[in-house]
């Protein structure tokens, strides 16, 4: 006998027992927290003892840099997405429509702003999942908190914000991202803006061939976890090695404090530069945030390198034109206006906070 898996497989229903792949996981887990621990050592032995570079030299800093934190961000990643990958099997498109549908507007916008961290959709699924939700009854407004939350808060920058700044720098991270797509959102929502969608949109109707999401067993939810794995870390890990790469060599050569001059905090023009220089840019938090690291340890302000950040991941340039399907210009240029506000004020903010 067999019963279909995730993605359509075909599975025999004899298979290890549940028990069992927990037991596995756990020692992989433990195998993967003793790797972790001995990764600073293992560098320095490689760098300065194997290649017999200078602690002092410039070479020497950027291979050092580069050996520790490119093994130690992909197996944080790993981890992480793992741990998502299970989580999102408890979403499908259906039931985020049915979790936000007929909510009060401002609990809406909050709700949808929490649900675009951990749902797997991205810039491609802009178009058919703001049509669902128009077709749902969900308001525009908290529509477009989700649409916000969804690329800007994700799983590949909370990572690498925390195996590179610690938690409380990947919290702040989360925290404004959803506040910005919250306020984005219900200030987009205030404005009634609905005559800016695209008539079509309203016109459409669904064939109503949607699906109930699955009940599956957790031994298929940890299936679920490996593929985001093979899908998400296959996907971004070049960009992951490039971006610390990169990082490196600002690590090894660019001088101390250099950055301060113009992404400093006495530099009041520069968060808005950088915004400006974010939103037409393309860029993934693998290939971003490695930079911003390296930027920050020469003297960049931690808010105008977080406002640059967000402008590249929350309005990426993709994702506007596809919106454009169904959206015009002039809620466009609403929806991107409101969202770099918003980001203008966090970089001012966290200059002066910190």
């Amino acid at each position: 006998m067999t019963q279909k898996a995730i993605g359509g497989e075909e599975t025999t229903e004899k298979r290890m027992p549940l028990w069992k792949r927990l037991a596995v996981s756990a020692l992989l887990c433990a195998v993967w927290y003793l790797v972790y621990r001995s990764l600073q050592p293992a560098a320095d032995w490689f760098t300065y003892s194997l290649l017999g570079l200078s602690s002092t030299g410039h070479i020497g800093s950027a291979v050092a840099f580069f050996a520790f934190e490119a093994p130690k961000v992909l197996m944080l990643l790993v981890l992480v997405v793992f741990g998502v990958g299970i989580v999102r099997t408890f979403f499908t498109p259906q039931r985020t429509r049915q979790i936000l549908a007929g909510r009060n507007e401002a609990v809406g916008n909050v709700l949808a702003s929490l649900l675009g961290i951990v749902t797997p959709f991205c810039s491609c699924s802009a178009v058919p999942l703001f049509m669902g939700f128009v077709q749902a009854g969900i308001p525009l407004g908290v529509t477009l908190s989700f649409l916000i939350a969804a690329p800007m808060i994700n799983e590949v920058a909370l990572v690498l914000l925390f195996g590179m700044f610690g938690w409380k720098v990947a919290a702040i991270y989360v925290s404004t991202g959803l506040c910005i797509a919250t306020v984005a959102g219900w200030v987009i929502g205030r404005l009634k803006l609905e005559r800016f969608v695209e008539q079509w949109v309203y016109e459409f109707q669904s064939n109503g061939t949607g699906y109930e999401a699955e009940q599956l067993a957790w031994s298929d939810r940890l299936k679920a976890g490996k593929t985001a794995v093979r899908e998400i870390v296959g996907k971004v890990w070049p960009y992951v090695v490039a971006g610390i790469a990169v990082g490196a060599g600002i690590h090894g050569y660019v001088p101390e404090g250099l950055m301060a001059s113009f992404m400093g905090k006495s530099a009041w023009w520069a968060v808005p530069a950088a915004v400006l220089m974010g939103v037409p840019m393309y860029s993934n938090a693998a290939g971003i945030v490695p930079i911003i690291h390296a930027l920050l340890e020469k003297g960049a302000a931690l808010g105008t390198a977080l406002a640059f950040m967000m402008a590249v991941i929350g309005l990426s340039l993709p994702e506007t034109i596809i919106l454009r399907k169904v959206l015009k210009v002039q809620l466009i240029a609403v929806f991107v206006g409101v969202v770099a506000l918003g980001i203008l004020i966090v970089g001012y903010l966290f200059n002066f906070i910190f």
